[in-house]
């Protein structure tokens, strides 16, 4: 394609934007209304995504040691324990550094426990994280087959229950994303459909007169890429101020560790580059899909 005419396109969608002014703005509206709820929304789910990995990779599995195994014994276990693909990190506890946590975690009320610090009746332990969180239940049978090993804990039913959660939290999440940009892909081409229409005239002159489809399309190319890109402005602006305040106030709102959000950057950049990008497919999407059965003059 020359240059003068790549030029005379850019010109031409230009001036449609211009030249169909409350169009323009129903066609941008659509795109704005929708957007700002697809980028709240997958904000949101992406955050709750984030929590879900957070809880999950705080999933361990404790094993306890046979109060009768001797050292030799104890290392075994570590060493058989260590050899399974899917462990990420083995970490020893002695029993006394399980009973020094134990009073600890129990405050005023683990003053009682002292008395057993001459004849300690816990156990030694491992602490096992995994390589992938989903894997947990795998590995704690694996695990209850080594020999002296007395007990393993991960918080079965609650692990369970996390993990099922996380699952339908996600696949509820994606179905209601996929289920938002059909809408705007619906709601946005329609719009620009009657943007379209308004001017079927002008495009079966041209066709009359021996323009090419592409030769046509071109300009409602650069105009759908235009209002696409217009109607995402708003919702990045919303989005990267929202979650600037949001990100600067969580700390002092949020006292757990696991429900930390995103930070700010890269991760509103990125979502602010995909809207532009959703907003941008959308338009220039619409624009073609509309201006196709007009071509067929």
């Amino acid at each position: 394609m020359r240059f003068n005419t790549i030029k005379r396109h850019l010109r031409e969608g230009t001036k449609n934007i211009w030249r169909n002014g409350w169009m323009t703005i129903a066609s941008v509206g659509a795109v704005t209304t929708t957007l700002i709820l697809v980028g709240a929304f997958l904000a949101l789910m992406l955050n709750l995504n984030h929590v879900a990995d957070n809880l999950e990779e705080d999933v361990e599995i404790k094993v306890l040691v046979e109060l009768t195994a001797d050292e030799e014994e104890i290392e075994a276990v570590g060493d058989q324990i260590d050899e399974i693909a899917e462990v990420s990190t083995v970490d020893f506890a002695t029993k006394e550094e399980e009973l020094e946590s134990l009073i600890s975690s129990m405050g005023d009320e683990g003053g009682a426990w002292e008395l057993y610090e001459q004849d300690n009746p816990l156990n030694n332990a491992y602490i096992v994280k995994t390589t992938d969180p989903q894997e947990t239940l795998t590995i704690a049978q694996e695990i209850e087959e080594i020999e002296n090993v007395e007990k393993v804990n991960y918080g079965q039913d609650v692990v369970q229950n996390l993990f099922k959660f996380n699952e339908y939290a996600r696949n509820i999440g994606l179905v209601l994303i996929l289920g938002l940009v059909f809408t705007a892909i619906f709601l946005i081409s329609n719009t620009i459909k009657i943007t379209i229409m308004a001017r079927s005239k002008e495009i079966g002159v041209m066709k009359l007169v021996g323009a090419t489809n592409g030769f046509i399309r071109w300009p409602f190319f650069v105009e759908g890429l235009l209002l696409g890109v217009l109607g995402s402005i708003i919702p990045v602006a919303v989005l990267l101020t929202g979650y600037y305040y949001l990100d600067a106030n969580a700390s002092s709102i949020n006292q757990f560790s696991f429900l930390e959000i995103l930070p700010f950057s890269p991760f509103a950049w990125q979502l602010a580059l995909l809207i532009l990008v959703i907003g941008a497919s959308i338009g220039i999407w619409g624009s073609v899909m509309s201006v196709r059965k007009f071509l067929k003059v």
